[in-house]
């Protein structure tokens, strides 16, 4: 707790009577961070805070960088800005070493501007010159890592949009001059003007700096995938002091990340974009010790006393902890030719990358559940109309209330219930779909050259061992479904999430009898690494 003398050193609390002073001793938070700690992020809600002894850094994401944007010193203040104009703080702030620091909430604040005047008036000036340097900041133009050129409709334009949209790298894109050789696309531009023509995801993560190689052989917690299932695991397990590697095939979110708004996301009353979610859990566990290395997956798990990974190099990593967090993969649509439009005219799944495929068209959206659901709604606002097709009697059986209510509230959006599509019509991009009432057998051709299929999804386990045991359709088993006497030999049962190989866990969409939603897939990443850790006692012990 702070005293009375030490406030009288802070030169804006200096001339202030013994009452607010005595008030501010007994009820500002008295703060002691480590060198790095953070005191208040980006986003929190407002407060104010001043510095007793060290220096703090305030930090703010610029172009999708961090940038140090100003230092504090003893007796200054931090919070000037959201506690005058009511906002959330526009910059984070962190110790530059061992610092003390004083916060004082909303509450408190107004207390004391009632008990001294002088006080808010000092800070609303303060505020006056912060807001001049943020609107100078806000005036920069974003500098891109990368130039994107590429026929608007190109299956590989696509792939490689949403992979850097969804590895937050930030790059501009460049339609061709009509005519233009179509075989050379896509070409990736770099800042210091190389190029890259149809480039591999893996040289693409290597040009913009992302991380694609492990960094060691050996680690206590390997997850495969980087779902939010998976980093929330890796949030848990690097925050507990475990080694974790994290190996995602294409780019972190699963397919929670291409999901334009989730509604029902506890803690976000407004909502978030899945790729929102996975960003802020991505630099969570980034900044907690955990590595993400991105374009790698795993195509050999060989169990053990320490578990051998094979990667798709052939290089191997060892982990006494491996956690199967993979998800699954979109189904395909059983109409004959579609391989022929893949990417032209036929998308797997919807991301916010996407809306440019949708601008000013008519649009079709295969699928009732959620994922469907939320396309629609945020195509709604660029298309010309959206139709979703579903081949049940409604939507109800497979969609959250939330989203049916603000599909039946959007005008541009129309469902069609007992339909399906029965054939596809184009020559080098899709022109047209054959739509078929099941009810009454009758089929309806409709030009559109935007189809994006959300018909369910697959586990992809054909890879693992057979040791680990996984039910008729693909999905790993786990707990007492692992429990099968020719696959368990361990004396005790299986922990929860463990599969039938000890030290062998699976979360998320992978896992056999998973809750298909965002807020389960987390509560199982953290499940997961309380596991981990009561195994890797076990195993301590049995040495």
């Amino acid at each position: 707790m702070i005293s009375i003398t030490e406030l009288r050193g802070i030169p804006a609390f200096h001339d202030l009577e013994p009452e607010p002073l005595g008030y501010l001793a007994s009820t500002v938070e008295d703060i002691h961070l480590l060198p790095s700690e953070y005191f208040v992020h980006e986003g929190d809600e407002r407060a104010l805070f001043v510095v007793v002894e060290g220096r703090a850094e305030l930090t703010k994401v610029v172009n999708g960088e961090e940038r140090v944007i100003g230092s504090r010193k003893p007796g200054q203040f931090f919070g000037e800005v959201p506690m005058t104009l009511s906002t959330n703080f526009p910059a984070s702030g962190r110790a530059m070493g061992a610092t003390r620091i004083l916060r004082l909430d909303a509450k408190v604040f107004y207390t004391l501007a009632a008990m001294a005047p002088s006080v808010p008036a000092f800070i609303a000036s303060l505020a006056r010159r912060y807001l001049d340097s943020l609107q100078q900041m806000a005036s920069e133009q974003p500098t891109p890592d990368a130039t994107l050129i590429g026929p608007r409709v190109d299956a590989a334009v696509r792939e490689l949009a949403g992979f850097l949209t969804r590895n937050h790298v930030t790059f501009e894109r460049v339609v061709p001059e009509p005519g233009a050789h179509p075989s050379a696309y896509p070409i990736l531009e770099l800042r210091d003007g190389t190029r890259r023509s149809s480039p591999s995801m893996r040289e693409v993560a290597e040009a913009v700096g992302l991380a694609v190689e492990p960094t060691a052989s050996e680690y206590d917690v390997v997850i495969l995938g980087a779902g939010p299932a998976g980093l929330t695991a890796a949030v848990n397990a690097a925050a507990e002091g475990l080694s974790t590697l994290v190996l995602e095939g294409f780019a972190p979110g699963g397919q929670a990340g291409t999901s334009t708004r989730i509604e029902n996301y506890t803690g976000f009353p407004f909502g978030i974009s899945g790729d929102d979610l996975a960003s802020r859990a991505l630099t969570q566990a980034k900044r907690l010790g955990a590595e993400i290395v991105v374009t790698r997956i795993a195509e050999c798990l060989d169990p053990g006393a320490v578990h051998t990974i094979t990667l798709d190099d052939e290089d191997t990593l060892s982990a006494a902890v491996v956690i199967m967090a993979t998800g699954v993969q979109w189904r395909t649509l059983p109409v004959e030719g579609v391989d022929r439009f893949l990417g032209n005219g036929v998308y797997y799944g919807a991301a916010r990358s996407d809306a440019a495929l949708a601008q000013g068209q008519d649009i079709i959206i295969i699928g009732g559940g959620n994922s469907a659901g939320q396309a629609a709604v945020f195509f709604s606002r660029h298309a010309r109309s959206v139709t979703i097709l579903v081949r049940g009697e409604s939507l109800a059986a497979s969609m959250s209330r939330y989203l049916i209510d603000q599909i039946e509230h959007t005008q541009d959006i129309h469902v069609e219930t007992h339909s399906r599509i029965t054939a596809l019509y184009g020559e080098t991009h899709l022109e047209a779909v054959g739509v078929t009432n099941t009810a009454t057998g009758a089929t309806v051709r409709r030009s559109l050259p935007v189809l994006f299929v959300m018909i369910g999804a697959d586990a992809v386990t054909e890879w693992l061992p057979s040791s680990i045991a996984r039910d008729s359709h693909g999905f790993i088993l786990t707990g007492g479904d692992a429990a099968m006497p020719e696959g368990w030999a361990e004396s005790r049962r299986p922990f929860d999430l463990e599969t039938s190989i000890p030290g062998v866990f699976a979360i998320g969409d992978v896992r056999s009898g998973s809750v298909k939603r965002v807020a389960a897939g987390v509560g199982e990443g953290g499940m997961a690494i309380a596991f981990a850790h009561q195994y890797l006692a076990l195993r301590a012990n049995n040495r």
